[in-house]
């Protein structure tokens, strides 16, 4: 197989730096793994402690919250490598449940980065995948469908035949509903992370059923990496980050189709997982 190519947003720190850590291990001379980062001195700083370890790992400033950042990423890879095989959307941000910000406040800046901002990312960066290209976004089982006491919405957001603009209204609503105070009044949860995840796992799905309707062997899923302990997650009884990067690096490895068969197990599309094995998320995580 040729030279990967393989980019992660929010890999600085925590789980997003923990996945940049092993691809560089697993692909060692046959890729080439882009640590991005929002602020380039920590995304350099984060590239020389890996490259302590012996390892390579190049840097591209790529903020969610920026197009045009976003814009220059995906010029790069072009121009240097004319294409793209893994892409790991995991930045993210969530607020402390002891915030002072208004609950309107964290729900339209929590939408905007961890939906909206890895929607940008995909459809500015999905042209460059090549066949057999590996995407994996970063969910969490916080994204709980369970939690939607509407039930029109709930049968809407989790129907196979979800339209992408469906979804952005849907994240879109729940912003508008919390900036009204009345997000749970009309069946959505009380939880901006939460919401802006559920999203992030329809549109997991929604990609999938796209690139098949292609006929391509281009695979996207979402994962929960666990509880790790990171400055997100405020835990020290977690996961370590390398624990937690072990589900999405998984996904970002999957084999070509042809490499599968025999007794081996279909590879997952356009699937949700924790701990390497597929979750019905849309049953609901609350049982």
């Amino acid at each position: 197989m040729s030279e990967r190519i393989a980019l992660i947003t929010g890999g600085n720190k925590g789980i997003g730096f923990a996945i940049v850590r092993a691809l560089c291990r697993q692909l060692q001379d046959r890729g080439i793994v882009y640590l991005t980062a929002r602020n380039e001195q920590l995304g350099l700083e984060a590239v020389k402690t890996l490259q302590g370890e012996g390892l390579n790992p190049q840097f591209l400033r790529l903020d969610l919250a920026d197009a045009k950042s976003i814009e220059a990423a995906r010029d790069v890879i072009r121009e240097k490598h004319g294409g793209l095989d893994i892409l790991v959307n995991n930045a993210a941000i969530a607020y402390n449940s002891s915030s002072k910000e208004p609950f309107s406040e964290q729900a339209e800046n929590t939408v905007a980065i961890d939906f909206f901002g890895t929607l940008n990312v995909c459809e500015i960066l999905f042209p460059l995948l090549r066949p057999h290209a590996r995407v994996v976004n970063v969910s969490s089982r916080a994204g709980d469908v369970g939690k939607l006491t509407n039930s029109a919405l709930l049968l809407r957001i989790t129907s196979d035949d979800l339209s992408l603009e469906e979804l952005k209204k849907t994240e879109s609503d729940f912003v508008s509903a919390a900036q009204r105070g009345t997000h749970q009044d009309v069946g959505f949860p009380n939880t901006a992370y939460g919401m802006s995840k559920i999203g992030v796992t329809a549109l997991s799905a929604l990609q999938q059923r796209d690139f098949d309707k292609l006929g391509t062997d281009i695979v996207v899923n979402s994962c929960c990496p666990g509880w790790v302990n990171t400055d997100m997650s405020r835990t020290t009884t977690g996961k370590s980050i390398d624990e937690g990067a072990d589900t999405p690096v998984y996904l970002a490895l999957l084999p070509p189709r042809q490499e599968t068969g025999g007794d081996q197990e279909p590879i997952p599309r356009g699937k949700f997982l924790c701990e390497r094995n597929i979750v019905d998320w849309t049953k609901g995580f609350s049982a």
